[in-house]
């Protein structure tokens, strides 16, 4: 018999957050479970972020501290809003 091999493995992460990082997706997982009735886990919320920074092609080169990536992604989102103004191509 042929295994089914069109699912993703998850793997587990282990990461370390400090109380404000906590807080602040435990409120976006309450925010969606009082406005659409499904509570987002914080692992779930953490994985779309990855998916969403893989979807702007970020990578990893010229990265070294947290002002590195705060600057690419400050950067990229401005290049995105010069590009895609407010109520233009939509």
């Amino acid at each position: 018999m042929e295994k089914n091999l069109d699912f993703e493995k998850n793997q587990r992460v282990v990461t370390f957050l400090n109380r404000e990082e906590v807080d602040f997706l435990d409120k976006m997982g309450k925010d969606a479970l009082f406005t659409t009735g499904v509570k987002l886990s914080r692992a779930k919320l953490i994985a779309w972020l990855v998916e969403f920074i893989k979807r702007m092609n970020i990578s990893g080169e010229g990265i070294k501290s947290e002002t590195d990536f705060d600057n690419k992604l400050n950067q990229i989102c401005q290049k995105n809003i010069l590009n895609h103004p407010a109520g233009h191509g939509r």
